[in-house]
């Protein structure tokens, strides 16, 4: 996600980057936790309610809700315990610039007069710092005139704010999911045969290899997931992808392609739960879209989370789909939808791929 005019650049506060030798100790906590640092007695104040429902906020399109990050709130008394603090991976330091707080004090500290003055004049409030105390760190500065303006311009930025942290968290979750092992070999032959790749989970194994579709599994008796991807050329003109037309299309590829035991039974949306699809910010020449929501099994009591990604190259006019889902009725599903939305945005489509005519297939409607 593209830094927005709701996130001031931190080189305008009082900071110093870190040397490129970076000795420093590694942040601690889990990446879905987010310490937020605010005086006790704001602990139910509007800011502190404003960052519950933002960054607290429940994920829907899960089959039970989850929170989109466990929020832990602290305060601090002294030095050392704010120097403990600092050693978090997410941290949120929150207050009104004027309140009589040690956090309000500690906010005034780190910024600038030009800073400071912009806060006052209600043009920022939210400054994002990158491996400042600690690598591997997140952290977020907010303040402003107020406990009401500061409440007020959280939610009016909730989209920017945690799309921040989760840009941060979607790097931090593909390191991670390739450190444990990576397919290249897998991935090489998508490029070289088809035109494109994902980087591959070391354990996913191919089902499906066809002239426009492939599918891969990880099964687990307890954690079945699956990827499939289809493709099309010579799709010029990209104006018709909306939401409606991305999971109709899902679903009559998902007839064929992801089929359960049961005969005629098959994996499909499920409509009665909520829906999300948003356009993604890439920095290379893809439009991207992004869905995720539940899918269900027809003719079956099955059901799981799915996140979809549709992208479309102009230099090569071509569309492409990569679909990951899930069935694990016992665990939480949180960690794997963000590790499904880290894996699709490795997507990548050879700008000299070239198709004749003969090869196209039709049926876009």
């Amino acid at each position: 996600m593209k830094l927005s005019s709701f996130l001031a650049p931190f080189a305008l506060l009082i900071l110093f980057a870190a040397c490129s030798g970076d000795y420093r100790p590694n942040s601690i906590g889990p990446v879905d936790e987010v310490i937020v640092v605010m005086d006790s007695t704001q602990w139910e104040s509007e800011t502190a309610m404003a960052i519950r429902e933002t960054f607290g906020g429940l994920i829907q399109t899960v089959p039970t809700p989850e929170n989109a990050y466990t929020l832990t709130f602290r305060d601090f008394r002294n030095n050392q315990q704010l120097e403990q603090l600092k050693e978090f991976k997410n941290v949120i330091f929150a207050a009104p610039i004027d309140q009589e707080t040690n956090v309000s004090r500690f906010i005034n500290g780190i910024l600038s007069d030009e800073v400071e003055n912009r806060v006052r004049q209600e043009e920022s409030f939210a400054f994002p710092l990158s491996d400042r105390w600690v690598r591997d760190q997140w952290a977020l500065v907010l303040t402003s005139v107020s406990d009401e303006a500061l409440a007020e311009k959280i939610y009016n930025a909730e989209e920017d704010l945690v799309g921040n942290l989760l840009d941060r968290e979607l790097e931090r979750r593909t390191e991670n999911i390739f450190r444990r092992g990576e397919q290249v070999a897998v991935s090489d032959s998508l490029w070289e045969n088809h035109g494109w790749k994902v980087r591959m989970q070391h354990d996913y194994i191919q089902v499906i290899d066809s002239t426009n579709a492939v599918m891969f599994r990880r099964y687990l008796p307890d954690n079945n997931r699956w990827m499939w991807a289809w493709w099309q050329d010579g799709v010029e003109d990209p104006d018709f992808i909306n939401a409606d037309w991305i999971n109709a299309k899902r679903d009559s590829l998902m007839e064929y392609l992801v089929q359960g035991e049961r005969d005629g039974s098959y994996v499909t949306t499920d409509y009665r739960r909520p829906l999300e699809t948003r356009s993604i910010d890439r920095d290379d020449r893809l439009t991207a879209y992004e869905t995720m929501g539940i899918w269900r099994m027809t003719n079956d009591f099955m059901g799981g989370p799915f996140v979809h990604f549709t992208y479309h190259d102009p230099e090569t006019n071509r569309l492409f789909m990569v679909e990951y889902a899930q069935f694990a009725p016992r665990v939480n599903k949180r960690r794997f939808v963000r590790q499904f939305q880290a894996m699709g945005r490795t997507f990548e489509s050879d700008s000299t791929w070239v198709t004749t005519r003969s090869e196209e297939i039709t049926g876009l409607e």
